[in-house]
């Protein structure tokens, strides 16, 4: 079997070996329920605990303030429906961007069919949110506004410190889908102004499965978001169901090991790596175009538009050796391609020719000249058929 080059680190990662071994003893001997107050469910309890911690220490968070959930939608779910429900006394109005991840837009859109009135705010062609973009649409009655730190299609980070200020200022709260960002560069709930904050374990060489809702403990008057799911209890109520205790403990175990690789210089080993894939394929072949700003941007990220080919056709006569993706990948009704590239304002023949690489911990330089030489390759033949099939 070939062995895959996987840059396709934004739609998920591997899980890290020691990870994995962490995790497993809690598939075997340390099968407890946390909830059970005999050795084996507090042996299981204390694995939980633990993972909190990490999870808490890595966005400069408390541990009483980390919620575990099932993922990053049903976290983004329990922060936007669960808080604007719970602040609807105060008003109906929420604001979030076009480019937030349908995990977002999706419950914004349950809201407005309850009655509240959403304000998407439009971005620059650079993939940025303009800050008085959004402060021009705040207003009295707003309750919540939500924009995400990191695109997870052309990487662009948000400016979500200055945005929090904005919030503060007029007591409202923020919540941001940082599913992209934690992980990659570093994260401070405080620094940021940071009220509500979704993560994934399995975007940071975590399990699949697992995911957490940060929320800020000291504000006043507390936060308290409609449960979406209820029954025994557990998380304070807020997210009631039996612990998946592997995923939590293995998902504390990522985030130990992510602060780790922060630390060391992780980031930038990454950044270098996609200096060197965005200086091999534009040294190699004409008409490459990024989309959005370089800077501020993911380290892994390199969201590029390939003039005269058409993405997904592309990455078929790659064959199985590469793990990439369309940056035009058809997720909105209608097959219109990538929402994020339409709000850059991009044209169809350059939505449809774009290509999201997603670089990582396991990936070298290596990787990059190997892709490089195919990508270049399969253009220039790509190019050539076409030309010849002119009349």
């Amino acid at each position: 079997m070939i062995p895959v080059i996987y840059l396709d680190h934004h739609a998920t990662t591997p899980v890290d070996p020691a990870v994995l071994a962490a995790m497993l003893p809690y598939l075997g001997e340390r099968f407890g329920n946390p909830s059970s107050r005999h050795a084996l469910g507090q042996e299981a309890h204390r694995g939980v605990e633990e993972a909190r911690a990490h999870v808490a220490s890595l966005i400069g968070a408390s541990s009483d303030g980390i919620v575990f959930t099932s993922g990053a939608t049903e976290s983004n779910n329990l922060a936007i429906r669960g808080l604007a429900r719970s602040l609807i006394g105060s008003g109906r109005h929420v604001v979030t961007t076009a480019i937030e991840h349908p995990a977002v837009l999706e419950p914004c859109r349950t809201l407005e069919r309850e009655g509240f009135e959403v304000t998407r705010v439009a971005i620059g062609p650079d993939g940025l949110v303009n800050v008085s973009d959004v402060a021009a649409v705040l207003r009295p009655d707003t309750v919540l506004v939500s924009v995400m730190a990191a695109n997870n299609e052309i990487g662009t980070i948000q400016p979500v410190a200055a945005i929090g200020a904005l919030c503060r200022e007029r007591g409202i709260v923020l919540h941001s889908d940082a599913v992209q960002a934690v992980g990659r560069i570093p994260v401070d709930v405080n620094a940021w102004g940071v009220d509500a904050m979704s993560l994934s374990a399995h975007k940071m060489y975590g399990p699949k499965g697992v995911g957490a809702l940060y929320l800020r403990t000291a504000r006043k008057p507390r936060l308290k978001p409609q449960p979406q799911a209820e029954g025994g209890g557990q998380e304070k109520g807020l997210r009631s169901g039996t612990h998946n205790v592997p995923g939590i403990v293995g998902f504390g175990e990522s985030a130990r090991l992510a602060a780790e690789a922060l630390a060391s210089g992780e980031a930038e080993r990454i950044g270098a790596l996609r200096g060197q894939l965005l200086r091999g394929l534009q040294s190699k072949l004409a008409g490459v175009s990024v989309n959005g700003a370089l800077t501020p941007r993911l380290p892994g990220n390199l969201h590029v538009s390939i003039e005269g080919i058409e993405a997904e056709t592309l990455l078929l006569s790659l064959g199985d050796r590469f793990a990439l993706s369309a940056g035009a990948a058809c997720a909105e009704a209608g097959g219109k391609g990538s929402h994020v590239l339409r709000a850059l304002g991009l044209e169809d023949a350059r939505v449809y020719a774009s290509l999201r690489f997603g670089l990582g911990r396991y990936n070298a330089p290596p990787d990059v000249d190997a892709v490089v030489d195919a990508l270049a390759a399969a253009v220039r033949g790509a190019r050539e058929r076409s030309s010849s099939a002119r009349p």
